[in-house]
Protein backbone atom coordinates (compact mmCIF):
# COMPACT_ATOMS: atom_id res chain seq x y z
CA UNK A 1 0.00 0.00 0.00
CA UNK A 2 0.99 3.61 -1.08
CA UNK A 3 1.70 6.38 1.02
CA UNK A 4 -1.17 8.51 1.07
CA UNK A 5 -4.09 5.81 0.63
CA UNK A 6 -7.05 6.80 0.71
CA UNK A 7 -10.00 5.17 2.35
CA UNK A 8 -11.10 3.35 -1.13
CA UNK A 9 -7.49 2.26 -1.90
CA UNK A 10 -7.62 0.66 1.61
CA UNK A 11 -10.78 -1.22 1.52
CA UNK A 12 -9.99 -2.14 -2.40
CA UNK A 13 -6.51 -3.81 -0.85
CA UNK A 14 -8.66 -5.93 1.82
CA UNK A 15 -10.84 -6.94 -0.70
CA UNK A 16 -7.85 -7.62 -3.19
CA UNK A 17 -6.43 -9.77 -0.35
CA UNK A 18 -9.96 -12.10 0.22
CA UNK A 19 -12.03 -10.22 2.40
CA UNK A 20 -15.55 -10.62 1.16
CA UNK A 21 -16.61 -7.28 2.70
CA UNK A 22 -14.65 -4.09 3.77
CA UNK A 23 -15.38 -0.17 5.99
CA UNK A 24 -14.01 2.18 7.84
CA UNK A 25 -15.46 3.37 11.03
CA UNK A 26 -14.02 6.79 12.85
CA UNK A 27 -12.28 6.05 15.94
CA UNK A 28 -13.71 9.48 17.06
CA UNK A 29 -17.40 8.09 16.68
CA UNK A 30 -16.59 4.64 18.32
CA UNK A 31 -15.44 6.80 21.43
CA UNK A 32 -18.31 8.80 21.99
CA UNK A 33 -20.55 5.99 21.08
CA UNK A 34 -19.69 2.70 22.74
CA UNK A 35 -22.21 -0.11 22.98
CA UNK A 36 -22.37 -0.05 26.88
CA UNK A 37 -21.25 3.61 28.33
CA UNK A 38 -20.89 1.91 31.69
CA UNK A 39 -18.72 -0.59 30.00
CA UNK A 40 -16.80 1.11 26.47
CA UNK A 41 -15.40 -0.89 24.35
CA UNK A 42 -13.58 1.88 22.46
CA UNK A 43 -10.45 2.65 20.61
CA UNK A 44 -9.06 5.02 22.93
CA UNK A 45 -8.61 2.75 25.94
CA UNK A 46 -6.64 0.83 23.82
CA UNK A 47 -4.47 3.80 22.06
CA UNK A 48 -5.51 7.15 22.28
CA UNK A 49 -4.07 8.43 18.66
CA UNK A 50 -5.89 5.77 16.66
CA UNK A 51 -7.87 7.74 14.35
CA UNK A 52 -9.86 5.18 12.73
CA UNK A 53 -10.63 1.11 12.38
CA UNK A 54 -10.67 -0.70 9.24
CA UNK A 55 -13.58 -3.40 9.51
CA UNK A 56 -12.77 -6.91 7.46
CA UNK A 57 -16.21 -9.04 7.11
CA UNK A 58 -15.40 -12.82 6.14
CA UNK A 59 -18.23 -14.71 5.51
CA UNK A 60 -18.95 -18.67 6.69
CA UNK A 61 -19.29 -20.72 3.66
CA UNK A 62 -22.80 -21.53 3.49
CA UNK A 63 -22.13 -25.41 3.11
CA UNK A 64 -21.21 -25.82 6.76
CA UNK A 65 -24.70 -24.93 8.30
CA UNK A 66 -26.81 -27.67 5.67
CA UNK A 67 -24.77 -30.48 7.95
CA UNK A 68 -26.66 -32.11 10.61
CA UNK A 69 -24.29 -31.68 13.19
CA UNK A 70 -22.18 -28.13 14.54
CA UNK A 71 -18.86 -29.91 13.68
CA UNK A 72 -18.24 -28.59 10.36
CA UNK A 73 -19.18 -25.13 11.12
CA UNK A 74 -17.13 -25.16 13.97
CA UNK A 75 -13.75 -26.02 11.56
CA UNK A 76 -14.82 -24.00 9.32
CA UNK A 77 -15.34 -20.68 12.22
CA UNK A 78 -11.77 -21.72 12.73
CA UNK A 79 -10.15 -21.78 9.15
CA UNK A 80 -12.52 -18.38 8.75
CA UNK A 81 -10.69 -16.79 11.59
CA UNK A 82 -7.22 -18.27 10.37
CA UNK A 83 -7.98 -16.39 6.92
CA UNK A 84 -9.57 -13.23 8.25
CA UNK A 85 -6.33 -12.77 10.74
CA UNK A 86 -3.46 -13.02 7.61
CA UNK A 87 -5.28 -10.46 5.83
CA UNK A 88 -5.37 -8.07 8.81
CA UNK A 89 -2.05 -8.33 9.61
CA UNK A 90 -1.14 -7.58 5.83
CA UNK A 91 -3.34 -4.68 5.79
CA UNK A 92 -1.55 -3.30 9.03
CA UNK A 93 1.96 -4.09 8.02
CA UNK A 94 1.55 -2.75 4.61
CA UNK A 95 0.13 0.90 5.89
CA UNK A 96 2.90 0.59 8.62
CA UNK A 97 5.43 0.44 6.61
CA UNK A 98 3.91 3.15 4.44
CA UNK A 99 4.59 5.47 7.97
CA UNK A 100 1.12 4.75 9.95
CA UNK A 101 0.89 3.12 12.66
CA UNK A 102 -1.10 0.41 12.52
CA UNK A 103 -2.37 -3.03 14.39
CA UNK A 104 -4.55 -5.53 14.49
CA UNK A 105 -7.36 -6.87 17.44
CA UNK A 106 -8.37 -10.45 18.31
CA UNK A 107 -11.82 -11.36 16.57
CA UNK A 108 -12.56 -12.95 19.97
CA UNK A 109 -11.14 -12.30 22.95
CA UNK A 110 -12.13 -11.52 26.47
CA UNK A 111 -11.21 -8.43 28.45
CA UNK A 112 -12.04 -8.88 32.02
CA UNK A 113 -11.63 -5.96 33.91
CA UNK A 114 -14.81 -5.20 31.89
CA UNK A 115 -17.62 -7.48 32.25
CA UNK A 116 -17.46 -11.32 32.68
CA UNK A 117 -18.46 -13.70 29.91
CA UNK A 118 -17.50 -12.54 25.84
CA UNK A 119 -16.51 -9.02 26.32
CA UNK A 120 -13.76 -8.09 24.39
CA UNK A 121 -11.86 -4.69 24.35
CA UNK A 122 -14.27 -4.22 20.91
CA UNK A 123 -17.03 -5.01 20.14
CA UNK A 124 -16.80 -6.21 16.60
CA UNK A 125 -20.24 -6.48 15.43
CA UNK A 126 -20.58 -2.58 16.73
CA UNK A 127 -17.64 -2.17 14.45
CA UNK A 128 -19.49 -3.31 11.28
CA UNK A 129 -22.58 -1.48 11.82
CA UNK A 130 -20.20 1.73 11.90
CA UNK A 131 -18.44 1.11 9.49
CA UNK A 132 -21.61 0.84 7.17
CA UNK A 133 -21.73 -2.84 6.73
CA UNK A 134 -24.63 -4.16 8.48
CA UNK A 135 -27.00 -3.96 11.10
CA UNK A 136 -27.55 -5.87 14.45
CA UNK A 137 -30.67 -8.32 14.47
CA UNK A 138 -32.99 -9.09 16.62
CA UNK A 139 -30.74 -12.09 18.65
CA UNK A 140 -28.09 -9.11 17.99
CA UNK A 141 -25.99 -10.63 15.61
CA UNK A 142 -24.81 -8.12 13.03
CA UNK A 143 -26.33 -8.98 9.78
CA UNK A 144 -24.85 -8.04 6.47
CA UNK A 145 -27.38 -7.28 3.39
CA UNK A 146 -24.56 -9.98 1.39
CA UNK A 147 -24.26 -13.00 4.09
CA UNK A 148 -27.07 -12.33 6.62
CA UNK A 149 -25.54 -13.51 10.22
CA UNK A 150 -23.24 -15.81 9.05
CA UNK A 151 -20.01 -13.54 9.06
CA UNK A 152 -16.97 -12.79 11.30
CA UNK A 153 -15.67 -9.55 11.51
CA UNK A 154 -12.09 -8.18 12.85
CA UNK A 155 -10.65 -4.57 13.30
CA UNK A 156 -7.69 -2.65 12.14
CA UNK A 157 -6.74 -0.15 14.10
CA UNK A 158 -4.67 2.62 12.30
CA UNK A 159 -3.14 6.82 13.01
CA UNK A 160 -4.42 7.18 9.59
CA UNK A 161 -6.75 9.10 9.45
CA UNK A 162 -9.32 8.13 6.84
CA UNK A 163 -12.83 8.91 5.62
CA UNK A 164 -15.52 6.75 7.23
CA UNK A 165 -18.32 5.19 5.99
CA UNK A 166 -21.83 5.69 6.56
CA UNK A 167 -24.03 3.29 8.60
CA UNK A 168 -27.05 1.72 7.02
CA UNK A 169 -29.61 3.48 8.98
CA UNK A 170 -32.50 0.94 7.77
CA UNK A 171 -32.96 -1.94 9.25
CA UNK A 172 -31.21 -4.61 7.60
CA UNK A 173 -33.39 -7.59 9.94
CA UNK A 174 -36.74 -8.74 9.07
CA UNK A 175 -37.38 -8.59 13.14
CA UNK A 176 -40.46 -9.40 14.87
CA UNK A 177 -42.70 -10.48 12.00
CA UNK A 178 -40.21 -13.13 10.81
CA UNK A 179 -38.35 -14.13 14.71
CA UNK A 180 -36.94 -17.22 13.50
CA UNK A 181 -33.77 -16.99 15.04
CA UNK A 182 -36.18 -17.21 18.06
CA UNK A 183 -38.15 -20.08 17.39
CA UNK A 184 -34.76 -22.02 16.14
CA UNK A 185 -33.41 -21.12 19.62
CA UNK A 186 -32.11 -24.65 21.25
CA UNK A 187 -31.96 -22.53 25.21
CA UNK A 188 -34.06 -20.08 24.12
CA UNK A 189 -31.81 -16.91 24.96
CA UNK A 190 -32.89 -14.96 22.00
CA UNK A 191 -34.60 -11.72 23.50
CA UNK A 192 -36.13 -8.72 21.69
CA UNK A 193 -33.23 -7.13 20.34
CA UNK A 194 -30.93 -9.05 22.99
CA UNK A 195 -29.52 -12.32 24.01
CA UNK A 196 -29.16 -14.21 27.41
CA UNK A 197 -25.79 -14.76 27.44
CA UNK A 198 -25.36 -17.42 29.67
CA UNK A 199 -28.40 -19.48 28.04
CA UNK A 200 -26.62 -18.82 24.45
CA UNK A 201 -23.25 -20.27 26.16
CA UNK A 202 -25.11 -23.56 26.93
CA UNK A 203 -24.97 -24.64 23.44
CA UNK A 204 -22.57 -21.70 21.55
CA UNK A 205 -19.30 -22.39 23.94
CA UNK A 206 -20.14 -26.09 25.06
CA UNK A 207 -16.30 -26.70 26.05
CA UNK A 208 -16.17 -22.85 26.86
CA UNK A 209 -13.85 -21.44 29.80
CA UNK A 210 -16.74 -21.25 32.54
CA UNK A 211 -17.50 -24.96 31.29
CA UNK A 212 -14.07 -26.37 31.70
CA UNK A 213 -13.97 -24.49 35.37
CA UNK A 214 -17.23 -26.14 35.96
CA UNK A 215 -16.18 -29.64 34.92
CA UNK A 216 -12.78 -29.33 36.35
CA UNK A 217 -14.55 -28.52 40.28
CA UNK A 218 -16.58 -31.84 39.45
CA UNK A 219 -13.39 -33.75 38.97
CA UNK A 220 -12.00 -32.16 42.42
CA UNK A 221 -15.08 -33.08 44.21
CA UNK A 222 -15.32 -36.34 42.98
CA UNK A 223 -14.75 -39.82 44.44
CA UNK A 224 -11.49 -40.86 43.97
CA UNK A 225 -13.23 -44.12 42.54
CA UNK A 226 -14.82 -42.10 40.01
CA UNK A 227 -11.74 -39.42 38.98
CA UNK A 228 -10.04 -41.30 36.40
CA UNK A 229 -12.88 -42.27 34.34
CA UNK A 230 -14.21 -38.53 34.33
CA UNK A 231 -10.92 -37.64 33.54
CA UNK A 232 -11.06 -40.23 29.94
CA UNK A 233 -14.62 -39.28 28.72
CA UNK A 234 -15.59 -36.96 26.45
CA UNK A 235 -15.77 -33.82 28.40
CA UNK A 236 -12.18 -34.19 28.63
CA UNK A 237 -11.76 -34.57 25.30
CA UNK A 238 -13.90 -31.51 24.20
CA UNK A 239 -12.12 -28.84 25.95
CA UNK A 240 -8.30 -30.28 24.48
CA UNK A 241 -10.14 -30.37 20.75
CA UNK A 242 -11.35 -26.77 21.53
CA UNK A 243 -7.69 -26.03 22.92
CA UNK A 244 -6.53 -27.31 19.91
CA UNK A 245 -8.52 -26.17 17.08
CA UNK A 246 -11.44 -24.02 18.84
CA UNK A 247 -13.80 -26.35 18.12
CA UNK A 248 -16.53 -25.77 20.84
CA UNK A 249 -14.87 -23.38 22.71
CA UNK A 250 -16.78 -20.12 21.57
CA UNK A 251 -19.86 -19.62 19.27
CA UNK A 252 -20.36 -23.40 17.92
CA UNK A 253 -24.05 -23.49 17.73
CA UNK A 254 -25.18 -22.29 14.37
CA UNK A 255 -29.00 -22.41 14.31
CA UNK A 256 -29.81 -18.77 14.26
CA UNK A 257 -27.43 -18.24 11.57
CA UNK A 258 -28.59 -20.74 9.58
CA UNK A 259 -32.18 -19.91 9.48
CA UNK A 260 -31.25 -16.57 8.99
CA UNK A 261 -33.22 -15.47 5.59
CA UNK A 262 -31.32 -12.46 5.40
CA UNK A 263 -28.39 -12.82 2.64
CA UNK A 264 -28.08 -14.09 -0.67
CA UNK A 265 -26.09 -17.07 0.40
CA UNK A 266 -29.01 -18.10 2.04
CA UNK A 267 -31.19 -18.36 -0.77
CA UNK A 268 -28.59 -19.76 -2.71
CA UNK A 269 -27.78 -22.67 -0.13
CA UNK A 270 -29.77 -22.68 2.49
CA UNK A 271 -33.70 -21.95 2.19
CA UNK A 272 -34.54 -26.02 1.10
CA UNK A 273 -33.10 -27.11 3.96
CA UNK A 274 -33.87 -24.61 6.60
CA UNK A 275 -37.20 -23.18 5.81
CA UNK A 276 -39.19 -26.12 8.51
CA UNK A 277 -37.88 -25.13 12.05
CA UNK A 278 -38.39 -28.18 14.54
CA UNK A 279 -37.70 -26.00 17.82
CA UNK A 280 -40.61 -24.10 16.78
CA UNK A 281 -42.90 -24.39 19.36
CA UNK A 282 -46.71 -22.80 20.48
CA UNK A 283 -44.78 -21.09 23.26
CA UNK A 284 -42.17 -19.24 21.18
CA UNK A 285 -44.65 -18.24 18.76
CA UNK A 286 -46.76 -16.82 21.65
CA UNK A 287 -43.55 -14.78 22.56
CA UNK A 288 -43.58 -13.65 18.88
CA UNK A 289 -46.81 -12.48 18.76
CA UNK A 290 -46.68 -10.58 22.25
CA UNK A 291 -43.03 -8.99 20.49
CA UNK A 292 -45.15 -7.33 17.22
CA UNK A 293 -47.94 -6.50 19.46
CA UNK A 294 -45.16 -4.01 22.04
CA UNK A 295 -43.39 -3.06 18.60
CA UNK A 296 -46.41 -1.83 16.72
CA UNK A 297 -47.88 -0.54 19.75
CA UNK A 298 -44.69 2.10 20.62
CA UNK A 299 -44.13 0.19 24.27
CA UNK A 300 -41.30 -0.07 26.64
CA UNK A 301 -38.50 -2.37 24.63
CA UNK A 302 -35.18 -1.83 26.08
CA UNK A 303 -33.04 -3.55 23.09
CA UNK A 304 -34.85 -0.76 20.80
CA UNK A 305 -34.05 2.40 23.19
CA UNK A 306 -32.93 5.29 21.97
CA UNK A 307 -29.07 4.50 22.22
CA UNK A 308 -29.47 0.65 20.95
CA UNK A 309 -31.63 1.42 17.92
CA UNK A 310 -28.82 3.34 16.64
CA UNK A 311 -27.42 -0.25 15.96
CA UNK A 312 -30.47 -2.06 14.86
CA UNK A 313 -31.64 0.52 12.20
CA UNK A 314 -33.39 4.05 13.32
CA UNK A 315 -35.46 4.10 10.33
CA UNK A 316 -36.81 0.21 10.79
CA UNK A 317 -37.40 -2.27 8.46
CA UNK A 318 -38.47 -1.25 5.16
CA UNK A 319 -38.32 -4.17 3.19
CA UNK A 320 -34.65 -4.36 2.23
CA UNK A 321 -34.22 -8.07 2.18
CA UNK A 322 -37.21 -8.54 0.53
CA UNK A 323 -36.17 -6.34 -2.17
CA UNK A 324 -32.52 -8.06 -2.08
CA UNK A 325 -34.13 -11.53 -2.67
CA UNK A 326 -36.44 -10.36 -5.40
CA UNK A 327 -33.23 -9.34 -7.26
CA UNK A 328 -31.03 -12.25 -6.52
CA UNK A 329 -34.10 -14.46 -7.73
CA UNK A 330 -34.58 -12.59 -11.10
CA UNK A 331 -30.23 -12.85 -11.72
CA UNK A 332 -30.84 -16.52 -11.01
CA UNK A 333 -33.60 -17.07 -13.24
CA UNK A 334 -31.30 -15.05 -16.08
CA UNK A 335 -28.16 -16.69 -15.25
CA UNK A 336 -30.17 -20.21 -16.19
CA UNK A 337 -31.40 -18.65 -19.56
CA UNK A 338 -35.29 -18.44 -18.41
CA UNK A 339 -35.65 -14.73 -18.87
CA UNK A 340 -33.34 -12.37 -20.28
CA UNK A 341 -31.02 -9.98 -18.04
CA UNK A 342 -31.92 -6.14 -18.66
CA UNK A 343 -28.93 -4.23 -19.10
CA UNK A 344 -30.10 -1.86 -16.46
CA UNK A 345 -30.30 -4.20 -13.94
CA UNK A 346 -27.28 -2.56 -11.94
CA UNK A 347 -24.26 -4.13 -10.87
CA UNK A 348 -23.13 -6.05 -7.44
CA UNK A 349 -22.18 -3.97 -4.56
CA UNK A 350 -18.29 -4.20 -4.16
Amino acid sequence: MRKGSGSSDVKRRALELGADLAGIASAATLNAFPPDPRWPQTPDRILPSIKSVIVIVQRIPAGAFRAVSNVPVQYMDMLVLRKMDKIAYRIAEELERAGHPTFVTAAQETDWSLKRASYGRLSTRHLGVEAGLGTLGLEVNILTPEFGPRVYLTGILTELELEPDQRITEQVCIGESCSRCLHSCPPNAVLHWGIDKRGCATEAQEFGFMTMLQFMERVIDAPASQRSQMLKGRDLFGFWQGLLRVVGSFGDCPRCLAVCPVGNDYHAHLADVQKEIPERTPEKNLIQKKWKETRKAGGNMPGLSEWNARWVGPEGYKGMVAKQMQEFKRKQKALSGDIPETADSGSDKG
